[in-house]
């Protein structure tokens, strides 16, 4: 049992370890400014397109979903502050969680991972180079900046696009949805989705990097790791969404 158990552990307490030095080292000089501006670019690059393609039709169905309940109970002039309700506080933060895991930390994981292979990790080691400080800390922030843009842009779109199914294809009242939309949200709630986004971003970038640096073997592995990322990512953000909803639902009452 010990033994089965020192794997998972082990792998555990160096995630840890990993994670409190990239925090202590932040702020320790040389600041790698243009790596981060790289990896953020990076990420972007690869993670707009599907959180667009995603964003769409989660919005959509949200919208059409709550607009088809007031309307049955004749609340429908209450459609924008359903549709700004559900896109800030949950379609946001749950697209940032299905793009950032799935497509910006297996990114970073498999760059990573093959550097780790091709035994370029261990060389900058050798020369006295820390991985974290060089490679690790400037690809948690960035994750962790185009979480947060992510988000925004989710919920812009998600807003705007409930604003054109409801009034064009249920026939809701343009001016009635556009003043229902500060009903039930306002700027506490926008600053906690967005503080979701950024927790998301730190966490699957730490993940990411982590799986990346501790590849063994050939490319067959990186392709595990890679794997492995998505899922242990997953796990994380879906437990540190229901914690910050929580805390912010009793700070906000």
């Amino acid at each position: 049992m010990n033994k089965v158990m020192e794997g998972p552990v082990k792998g555990i307490g160096g995630f840890f370890a990993m994670t409190l030095d990239s925090f202590r080292y932040t702020f320790s000089r040389p600041i790698q400014w243009r790596e981060f501006i790289e990896q953020a670019w990076f990420i972007a690059r690869v993670s707009m397109i599907p959180t667009i393609l995603v964003a769409v039709p989660f919005t959509v169905l949200v919208s059409f979903t709550l607009n088809i309940l007031l309307r049955e109970i004749g609340a429908s002039d209450l459609s924008g502050a359903g549709a700004a309700f559900g896109t800030i506080s949950q379609v946001g933060p749950m697209v940032t969680v299905l793009i950032v895991a799935g497509a910006g930390a297996t990114a970073i994981c498999a760059d990573l991972g093959a550097r780790t292979i091709r035994e370029e990790i261990a060389a900058m080691e050798v020369l006295g180079i820390d991985p974290v400080k060089r490679l690790v800390i400037p690809r948690m922030w960035a994750s962790m900046l185009v979480a947060i843009l992510l988000n925004a842009m989710v919920s812009t779109i998600g807003i705007f696009g409930g604003f054109v199914f409801s009034v064009f294809l249920q026939d809701v009242n343009p001016g009635a949805f556009v003043n229902g939309i500060p009903v039930l949200t306002d700027l506490g709630d926008l600053i906690i989705s967005e503080v979701k986004a950024g927790v998301f971003g730190v966490i699957a970038g730490l993940v990411a990097c982590y799986r990346g640096l501790t590849v063994k073997g050939g490319p067959k592995s990186v392709g595990d790791a890679v794997n492995e990322t998505v899922v242990y990512a997953f796990m994380a953000l879906f437990v540190a969404n229901v914690i910050i909803t929580a805390v912010g639902v009793k700070i906000a009452g």
